[in-house]
């Protein structure tokens, strides 16, 4: 009997739970309430490509073939060094009698969760992949779990552009729940909102997000003059500064003078470790602090807060929030700015 949070493919450790396990089994056959996608495109998460390639000076094909040695090892690509993956695009190949995600064969589809629990086999070699981008042209096939969560692709979108926005699509929901509730430190002036990386796929969505759910003040902070240029001519933030997220107190500093106060709000979009202590120090006191970094460390927000002696509600962003990814695709499409970042983005990948 299959469980539908994926207990029957652990194959090591037995117990834990698939995202957990450091192997999966990802033998095609279906249980009762499996669905089975044959992949077509992976997307490795920012965190994971970022430490791929400098752990290989940028060489494609030792990237690719560690890509390939992750996945066939461990049955799932799940990077043993940042505990990050990615998701995937693909079309429904096979449904179990009792799965209730309401796919059929044939739609073409992308996973909402972590390919680090869902069961993946690469029958291709990553041939398509020169190892140079995020997104990872493939042929194999993954299991969906009775609770997996999918999304039927637009038809109207290119399937990079609908995979990207996907990908991220946690960060804007959550936004937007955060900013709904915060109580402003000024109500003249309403939430102050920061965005650490904000140029970035989930940094630009949670902008919009922001300011679609009345932020009074939004500020990018970005790592290089191009990238705040290019978030200037998209229009997504009030203010954008150029700061190393990883030093705190230029972050705090620039941060507060771009927006008169600290945040109210602090959303980490970043790829790089370090940067917990800048978020923190750069918001106010009952203020939120969300991460959406897979880079972040836990006890470094947490032991960095309390020795700041920051009144602040730390926030890990799983990645799912009801209507996540239609809230993505309306602000890409709403949003010229956004869908103008993340194509370029493309592009250059």
């Amino acid at each position: 009997m299959t469980s539908p949070v994926g207990l029957h493919r652990v194959l090591e450790p037995v117990g834990v739970l698939p995202q957990a396990a450091w192997r999966l089994d990802a033998d095609p056959c279906v249980g009762d309430d499996e669905i089975r996608i044959r992949v077509e495109r992976l997307n490795l998460d920012a965190a994971s490509f970022r430490q791929l390639r400098e752990k290989h000076g940028g060489v494609g094909p030792a990237i690719r073939s560690e890509v390939l040695e992750i996945i066939g090892r461990r049955g799932k690509m799940h990077n043993p060094v940042t505990g990050s993956g990615g998701m995937l695009i693909g079309t429904v190949e096979a449904v179990g009698p009792m799965a209730t995600a309401g796919v059929r064969v044939g739609d073409r589809v992308a996973s909402l969760v972590s390919l680090t629990l869902t069961p993946l086999a690469v029958t291709d070699g990553l041939a398509g992949w020169r190892g140079d981008s995020e997104q990872v042209p493939c042929a194999g096939h993954a299991i969906l779990f009775g609770r997996t969560v999918v999304a039927v692709l637009p038809p109207d979108l290119p399937d990079p552009l609908a995979l990207a926005v996907l990908d991220v699509c946690g960060a804007p929901a959550l936004t937007d729940r955060v900013v709904r509730a915060q109580v402003p430190a000024d109500s003249r002036v309403g939430v102050r909102v920061a965005v650490l990386g904000g140029a970035g796929k989930s940094g630009s969505l949670a902008l919009a997000a922001a300011r679609l759910a009345g932020a009074g003040r939004t500020v990018a902070v970005v790592p290089t003059a191009s990238e705040r240029d290019r978030l200037v001519a998209a229009g997504l933030a009030s203010a954008t500064v150029v700061a190393d997220a990883r030093d705190p107190v230029a972050v705090s500093d620039a941060v507060r003078a771009a927006l008169g106060s600290a945040a109210d709000v602090t959303v980490v979009c970043v790829d790089v470790a370090g940067c917990e202590h800048g978020a923190v120090l750069a918001t106010a006191d009952g203020g939120t602090v969300i991460f959406f970094s897979m880079a972040t460390s836990f006890p470094a927000a947490a032991l960095g807060a309390e020795g700041l002696a920051a009144d602040v509600t730390l926030l890990v962003g799983n990645g799912f929030v009801p209507g996540h990814a239609e809230l993505a695709l309306r602000l890409l499409v709403s949003e010229p700015g956004v869908r103008g970042l993340f194509e370029a983005r493309l592009t250059a990948d």
